[in-house]
């Protein structure tokens, strides 16, 4: 006779829908530390807890809350009293400020002013004593805006300025990156007038026979001013000779190399008019105009 199977229907209980929520029901449940809640409890078995109930409690409590009350006002007051002061101290120091910013500013005009003056005599004592060659002497000084055809060579850093290491710098310094240089810079210029060219003018800073091309930090400074990259390197001459002389030259080749060495980025073409600023004010501090009729020229020699 065949037995018949235990009856195992009997299910267990449904799990409840914020099972897997356990440790959040806990922290629901339990928010106050078991270690409180246990102080609570004794506080109110022997009494102790809510307001004080003894007559020197009570005392203290008032005297507290009068002292604190008294803090407030006071500081209240003195912050009353001292607002108007603090604020006409900072209007006064507003307008002192405002006023020295203004002073800056007109200094700083009239030494641009005073700077222009200065430029313009030089250029018309320049023109007034080259006689017949007046503008000629001042066009190679400088001291003349100039126009005329030319080339323009375009000299930017590489897009990737963490390269390094060989290359026709010679060097692996820190240097030696896809970054222009000043000596870059220098090579670029003395190509340039070595193929004919007869002005120049970097990012709009003409160059003269004082110009320096130099370096602080990252930065490339000519005549002492920041240029800031793409650097635009204008120069007036016979556009395409002047162009094919300066890429067949040894500073062409140079440039060339950097931009297959470090990808620096360059490009030159001839242009049809170019116009370049005078230079600022030339400086002379050792030669002199020669004088008639001195022991200089009967010696044929200048003086310095």
């Amino acid at each position: 006779m065949s037995q018949q199977s235990p009856d195992r229907s009997t299910a267990s209980p449904p799990a409840r829908p914020d099972a897997s929520m356990s440790l959040l029901n806990n922290v629901m449940d339990h928010s106050l530390d078991d270690g409180y809640a246990e102080a609570s409890a004794r506080r109110r078995a022997d009494g102790s807890a809510g307001l004080p109930r003894t007559l020197k409690s009570k005392l203290g409590l008032a005297a507290g809350l009068v002292v604190a009350a008294l803090v407030v006002t006071l500081g209240a007051a003195e912050a009353r009293i001292s607002a108007p002061v603090v604020a006409k101290e900072r209007e006064e120091l507003i307008d002192r400020i405002d006023a020295e910013t203004q002073a800056a500013d007109t200094l700083e005009s009239d030494v641009d002013e005073l700077r222009s003056d200065v430029s313009e005599r030089q250029r018309k004592a320049l023109e007034r004593h080259g006689g017949d060659q007046g503008q000629l002497v001042a066009l190679l000084a400088g001291a003349t805006p100039v126009v005329g055809p030319g080339v323009k060579l375009i000299v930017d850093d590489a897009k990737d300025t963490d390269q390094g290491g060989g290359g026709p710098r010679e060097s692996t310094g820190f240097a030696d990156t896809g970054r222009v240089r000043d000596r870059d810079m220098q090579r670029v210029v003395n190509g340039l007038w070595e193929s004919g060219a007869e002005a120049i003018a970097i990012n709009g800073q003409r160059l003269t026979a004082l110009s320096a091309i130099r370096a602080a930090g990252d930065a490339i400074l000519v005549d002492n001013r920041p240029l800031v990259p793409p650097y635009t390197v204008l120069a007036v001459g016979d556009g395409k000779k002047l162009a094919t002389a300066f890429q067949d030259s040894a500073d062409g080749q140079y440039l060339q190399a950097l931009k297959e060495s470090f990808d620096i980025r360059t490009s030159i073409s001839d242009q049809a008019e170019v116009r370049l600023p005078a230079a600022p004010s030339l400086i002379v501090r050792t030669a002199e105009p020669k004088a008639a009729g001195s022991g200089a020229a009967d010696t044929g020699k200048g003086t310095s």
